[in-house]
């Protein structure tokens, strides 16, 4: 693998430990973003690249794993961050202005550049966990996407939580998160070891998430005009991965937002912890090593052929192998 880094020598030997190269990347605002590519020595048209999009208020790091064993499948893989989050907070997070709209619109849309520019004729694949499903279907070059990967994919919309949970995550997101960043102008997520700092702006979009579509998660317009809907840009072949002990990403929380890519072929496979023989997954542990056997497999397999194995593990609750 070569080492193409934007960044100072320092700073390029400070991620090493998440085997990719550095770089910074300027959205099309100025804002200065931070992430990590895994790019092979030869140029080849017929590699894809992938984007790995996070979820909200995670360390692109928390994937570097994942993008090495893609790497070593032979992906091209370019890991971000988000504005305000590690590789992209800024000096101060109280004067940053950054929303979830912005995460998609502009971040997304500079990874997006970015894979057109440094590995130009490659397909572009995209991977993304929780709010990124959201930010893959709002940046402007969202027809340019191949394939897509997503994990327990939603906007946070409160109703969709699992019924035995639904209270306290509202209570703990919707009321307890908005009002400490009311008090420090972000919301400060590591000294409760909740999530990385969150620019106030997003937090707000958390706690009322409208802001980035035509219709309430109710179904109701609106009351102003918004701009048309950007996800019918994306015509991928995308793929919905869904955990069943995953609080976030419920039946209704997953469909709702396939609902939106009305452009693309989609398919959601359901996967119970008892498929993969544990006794607890969750929202978060789909990218860790310990699955690198068990659930990794799907995405890749996707990624490869737009198709799941016969013995692939779950149910489809829509679309086809």
């Amino acid at each position: 693998m070569t080492v193409q880094s934007t960044l100072p020598a320092p700073a390029a030997r400070q991620a090493a430990d998440t085997g990719g190269e550095a770089f910074h990347e300027l959205a099309a605002d100025g804002v200065r973003l931070g992430g990590f590519t895994w790019r092979h020595a030869a140029a080849d048209t017929a590699r894809p690249v992938v984007i790995i999009s996070a979820a909200t208020s995670v360390r692109c790091r928390h994937y570097g794993r994942f993008a090495d064993y893609l790497f070593g499948h032979g992906f091209d893989v370019i890991t971000y961050d988000y504005r305000g989050i590690g590789e992209s907070r800024p000096a101060s997070m109280r004067q940053l202005k950054a929303s979830w709209s912005d995460w998609g619109t502009l971040d997304f849309e500079a990874m997006l550049q970015r894979a057109q520019r440094e590995f130009p004729g490659q397909p572009i694949d995209v991977v993304a966990h929780s709010f990124g499903g959201c930010a893959a279907g709002l940046g402007a070059s969202g027809h340019l996407i191949r394939r897509i990967v997503t994990v327990g994919a939603q906007f946070a919309y409160w109703r969709d939580y699992a019924p035995a949970q639904r209270w306290r995550m509202l209570g703990k997101w919707h009321l307890v998160m908005p009002l400490l960043t009311a008090i420090y102008g972000y919301f400060p997520g590591k000294r409760l070891g909740w999530l990385e700092d969150t620019p106030a702006g997003v937090v707000r979009d958390w706690a009322t998430p409208t802001a980035l579509y035509q219709r309430r998660p109710s179904g109701r317009r609106l009351a102003r005009r918004e701009p048309a809907l950007p996800f019918a840009r994306v015509k991928a072949q995308l793929l919905a991965i869904s955990i069943s002990d995953d609080p976030y990403g419920t039946v209704p929380a997953i469909e709702r937002l396939l609902a939106y890519f009305t452009a693309s072929q989609r398919s959601h496979l359901r996967i119970t912890p008892a498929d993969i023989g544990e006794r607890e997954v969750g929202h978060f542990a789909f990218f860790r090593s310990q699955y690198q056997n068990r659930l990794w497999p799907i995405a890749l397999a996707w990624l490869q052929h737009a198709s799941l194995p016969g013995d692939t593990p779950g149910r489809l609750i829509s679309g086809h192998r």
